[in-house]
C-alpha cells in the first residue's frame, strides 16, 4: 500500500510541473541559448554531496534531455532526465525549467533505484559559452521493502556550450 501511495504522489506532483510548465509559457518566449552544454554537476543537500560530469542537449527549442554520472559516500549514480525549458522575456540569458526522470545508484553492495524531479534556473552567458544552473532535484527512493521521498536536495551546474 506504502508503494501505491509514492506512486501516487509522483504522479501528481509530475503533472503539476508541467501544468504548471504549461501556464507560464503563455508569457515567456522559448529556450535553447545553446545546442549542447557539457561539465559538472555538484548534488547538495540531505544525505551525501555527489558531485561528477554533467551533459544537456536540446532536441528542440524547449525540450532538452539532461545525464549525469555522479560520485560520492563510496557510490556511483546515473541519471538520465527530460527538461522542459523556457527564458524569461525580460532578461537575456535567464531561463527556467522543470523536469523529471530516472536515477540508479551502485554502492555498498546495493543497488538503489530513484525518480528525481528538477525546477530549477539556468544562466547562459550571452558572450561567453558557459551556462550556469541552480536546481530543487526532490527525489523518490523506490525499493522492494522501503521507499521515501527526500526533499533537500539541489544541484549546481557549470556547463561548456556548443551551438
Amino acid at each position: 500500500m506504502r508503494k501505491v501511495n509514492n506512486l501516487i504522489k509522483v504522479v501528481c506532483i509530475t503533472l503539476l510541473c508541467f501544468s504548471i510548465a504549461k501556464v507560464s509559457a503563455q508569457t515567456i518566449e522559448p529556450s535553447a541559448n545553446y545546442r549542447f552544454g557539457g561539465g559538472l554537476l555538484i548534488d547538495v543537500g540531505d544525505g551525501s554531496t555527489l558531485v561528477g560530469p554533467h551533459v544537456k542537449y536540446f532536441f528542440t527549442p524547449n525540450h532538452a534531455g539532461e545525464g549525469a554520472v555522479l560520485f560520492g559516500s563510496g557510490a556511483t549514480y546515473l541519471q538520465a532526465l527530460y527538461n522542459y525549458n523556457m527564458n524569461f522575456a525580460d532578461v537575456s540569458g535567464l531561463g527556467w525549467y522543470v523536469g523529471a526522470g530516472p536515477s540508479v545508484g551502485f554502492g555498498n553492495s546495493t543497488t538503489a533505484f530513484y525518480i528525481i524531479g528538477a525546477l530549477g534556473l539556468e544562466y547562459k552567458v550571452p558572450s561567453a559559452p558557459f551556462a550556469l544552473s541552480f536546481d530543487w532535484r526532490p527525489r523518490f527512493y523506490i525499493d522492494d521493502n522501503y521507499s521515501d521521498f527526500i526533499a533537500p536536495r539541489f544541484g549546481i551546474g557549470l556547463r561548456y556550450t556548443f551551438n
